[in-house]
């Protein structure tokens, strides 16, 4: 097998990219790309066995966990749209996000992180790592003095979400990467609501990026899946090992879906973001609603970063129903579009109630500190006509 498209000099679009980057043909001449369902791989002798455990090219495949043709793919193409040298795609976003931490981290080592995290992420960073001897600092990640004092001269890594979940806190990655690199540290930036398409996190600064694939890059809601995305000495050296002994790759079947799902990356961000662009400036002004959170309005505390940083606001919004729990479940309950969900980045506008939710392990003290109110509701705009979500959700708040 090798790769179809052929080699060029001349720079080749985005669109073009998720089209046809990785693609490898086998000796069919397939059109679609061809899923390898096969745990294993055969030699020819057992000299050709011997050699490929010793080295393995880069055509040439051992065992499912250790790496598959049709994930190979997937991973070469991800990383040729995000500008990295290498990918290694995983299980699920969490098995990238704790298997890029795990890989790297040891015993007395220190990690800083911005506190509005996913809930899984916090429990990675609060329960599993400190339980093997990580030292972990979170701080405010839009306070760029709290990083400044939580970085130490021994501080190994800096992770962060580009933008939070769900308050859609927007952090400034090239502040922080100048400040963790002045230590030698590595930032790892979980770009999942700021997407490919609308951020380049490495051209920011970051070091490391990681994506819940579940997400936008699938967009219909099939699969689990993640990947993490580096240095070749990062991905090759220091998460592969980890990764194939701990059991953690990607199932070949769900690269083959993702494939598909990158070829409609870039319209499906594009006219998603456009739609919550439309819901966050036709709600922004709602009497029945306390705050609209968008990074896309300028009303927002981090407009100015999201501008510098991203093409767009992004598919995600968030708003905080004045009267409450029962004021905000009222409103999810007579949604009719909106699907009732805690997923995102779907063609299906999806609708989830955070504080009894995703982040409903956090303590209350916690909850208040990151801004997950009772009323609070987040929105993961789908691919439906705008203005029949903006009707929906204006009709559901006359319920409120």
């Amino acid at each position: 097998m090798a790769d179809d498209l052929r080699r060029t000099s001349t720079p080749r679009a985005t669109r073009t990219n998720l089209v046809h980057a990785g693609t490898r043909r086998s000796q069919y001449g397939e059109v679609s790309e061809a899923i390898f369902l096969t745990q294993g791989f055969v030699y020819d002798s057992a000299e050709q066995a011997e050699a490929r455990f010793i080295k393995a090219g880069d055509d040439e495949f051992i065992y499912a966990r250790y790496g598959n043709p049709t994930v190979a793919m997937f991973e070469e193409r991800i990383a040729t749209l995000e500008g990295a040298e290498d990918a290694f795609a995983t299980a699920s976003g969490m098995a990238a996000v704790s298997g890029a931490l795990m890989s790297m981290l040891a015993a007395g080592d220190h990690v800083v992180s911005s506190r509005a995290l996913f809930g899984s992420c916090l429990y990675v960073l609060e329960e599993v790592l400190t339980r093997f001897g990580v030292e972990v600092t979170f701080v405010d990640g839009t306070d760029l003095d709290q990083w400044r004092a939580a970085i130490r001269p021994d501080t190994k890594a800096v992770f962060l979400e580009a933008i939070s979940n769900p308050t859609l806190e927007v952090i400034d990655i090239s502040a922080v990467s100048d400040l963790a690199h002045a230590v030698g540290a590595t930032v790892l930036v979980d770009n999942v609501f700021a997407t490919p398409i609308l951020q380049r996190s490495l051209d920011l600064g970051a070091d490391v990026v990681i994506y819940s694939a579940t997400k936008h890059i699938d967009g219909q809601g099939r699969v689990l899946g993640g990947v993490i995305l580096g240095t070749r000495d990062f991905i090759r050296g220091t998460v592969e090992p980890y990764m194939k002994h701990t059991g953690g790759s990607m199932s070949p079947f769900t690269a083959w879906l993702l494939l598909k799902g990158l070829e409609t990356l870039d319209l499906r961000v594009r006219a998603q973001t456009a739609t919550a662009d439309h819901l966050a400036r036709g709600l922004e002004a709602h009497p029945k609603l306390a705050r609209v959170l968008y990074p896309g309005l300028t009303a927002h505390p981090q407009a100015a970063t999201a501008a510098a940083q991203m093409e767009g606001g992004g598919t995600v919004l968030s708003i905080d129903v004045a009267g409450g729990q029962e004021a905000a479940f009222r409103v999810l309950n007579a949604l009719q579009i909106f699907t009732i969900s805690n997923n995102l980045g779907d063609a299906k506008s999806i609708v989830t109630h955070p504080a009894t939710t995703t982040h409903q392990r956090l303590p209350d003290d916690q909850k208040d500190a990151l801004g997950i109110t009772p009323g609070l509701i987040r929105l993961s705009c789908g691919l439906e006509d705008m203005n029949d979500l903006l009707a929906d959700l204006q009709a559901a708040l006359d319920t409120a």
